[in-house]
């Protein structure tokens, strides 16, 4: 599994020019899944996302969770975060779930992100998706290999 995780000051995601998820303060975060991926390996990644400090407390310092500060989540599923392109300049895919097991998984994250925090969107699975955020920091973490 992959998570590329913004923190945000707002983030949306639409699909045929409609906006299908938006939230304000938070962490937008594409997922991608790959192949020997379970709901363990979905677990693990939600325990370490949900409980990643990177929001600055009354001191400045990057000491506070998304539930500390009352943020909202964004998940849109990426297959592309499984590119490889060691071979040439045609990017492989091999590593990556296969559709069914990824959009399983990717449905599973989001409900289970729903019992902890009040705001979640989510894009739509195999969707073309337009993703629009303003990026506070910036603050990109990238998630994998946990």
């Amino acid at each position: 599994m992959k998570l590329v995780i913004q923190r945000v000051s707002q983030a949306s995601v639409a699909v045929d020019d409609r906006i299908i998820g938006e939230i304000g303060k938070g962490f937008l975060v594409l997922i991608g899944v790959g192949k020997d991926d379970t709901k363990e390996t979905a677990d693990k990644y939600i325990r370490k996302m949900l409980g990643l400090r990177i929001f600055e407390d009354e001191n400045g310092k990057t000491n506070l969770s998304l539930k500390d500060v009352d943020g909202q989540l964004l998940l849109v599923s990426q297959f592309t975060l499984y590119a490889s392109c060691r071979k040439g300049n045609r990017p492989s895919f091999i590593e990556a779930g296969d559709p069914e097991t990824a959009e399983a998984l990717y449905e599973y994250m989001t409900r289970q992100c729903r019992r902890e925090i009040p705001v979640v969107g989510t894009g739509e699975f195999g969707a073309e998706m337009k993703v629009s955020l303003v990026n506070d920091g910036p603050f990109t973490i990238v998630l994998d290999n946990l």
